[in-house]
């Protein structure tokens, strides 16, 4: 018998736990390497003490003393998130969250990306934690686009300025486009459009340029639009889209559904 092709090998070893269990849908790589430190996964009666551990479609996997279910195919919504939700699982100060907004029935999900406390719009949700790692990288480059108001004086020079990057409280931020629709005294509608997104960044870039953002409603991800979504709806995304936007992962969904 001759040496094992690459291919042969990674089915004999299995996957990384945690590609397998972001994968299920259970959280985000990231995440569970915090939940291997805390303990919380077991595989075929032996708790996990490292990343570097495969799994196999025949093992036994459980989390939380509970057992995880094999991964489903691959599915993608788009959500309107509303504001006064948290994008998390589990928030320590007990505030409302997105997933517990969810309706009944659904899979458990994960968030691509996140939509702070007082931000609204667009959020995407999968049941595949590789997808939503795809759907992050920044190498894709893709566009978020807001509408954006603000309160104070708009400096359009300044504002102007945004899309050769700036600079706030030691933080680098990279391009942003930003033009005004609409003012009104002291309020201004704009249309902010990014490709990678920095924790509160539009907010602090505009607090940057001494103007408060009284709203922010993400309008797109990439190619995938809010549309005409009502504050709580959640639509699915069509596989067919899904394979067409990410092609690496058509082999995977098809793979899923046999």
């Amino acid at each position: 018998m001759g040496p094992l092709l690459p291919a042969e090998e990674a089915a004999q070893r299995g996957e990384r736990i945690a590609k397998f269990l972001a994968r299920c849908g259970v959280a985000s790589r990231r995440d569970v390497e915090r939940m291997i430190d805390e303990g919380r996964i077991v595989v075929n009666g032996h708790r996990v003490t490292h990343p570097a551990t495969f799994v196999l479609p025949t093992d036994r996997v459980l989390v939380n003393g509970k057992p995880v279910e094999p991964p489903q195919r691959t599915r993608l919504w788009r959500y309107h998130k509303p504001c006064g939700l948290v994008t998390t699982h589990h928030d320590p100060q007990d505030r409302p969250t997105v997933f517990d907004s969810l309706p009944p029935g659904l899979p458990r999900v994960i968030s691509v990306g996140r939509l702070d406390l007082n931000s609204e719009g667009l959020l995407l949700l999968t049941n595949d934690g590789s997808l939503a790692r795809e759907l992050e990288l920044p190498a894709r480059k893709w566009i978020r686009r807001y509408r954006v108001r603000v309160f104070g004086e708009v400096d359009r020079k300044r504002l102007a300025d945004l899309a050769g990057g700036s600079r706030f409280e030691g933080v680098e931020y990279g391009p942003i486009e930003a033009v005004v629709d609409s003012q009104r005294g002291d309020n201004s509608w704009l249309t902010v459009s990014l490709r990678e997104g920095k924790n509160r960044e539009i907010r602090r870039v505009m607090m940057g340029l001494n103007l408060h953002v009284s709203r922010l409603l993400r309008l797109s991800y990439g190619p995938f639009q809010l549309g005409n979504l009502k504050p709580g709806e959640l639509e699915e995304v069509p596989g067919k889209v899904i394979a067409e936007q990410i092609p690496a992962l058509k082999e995977a969904m098809r793979h899923k559904k046999r």
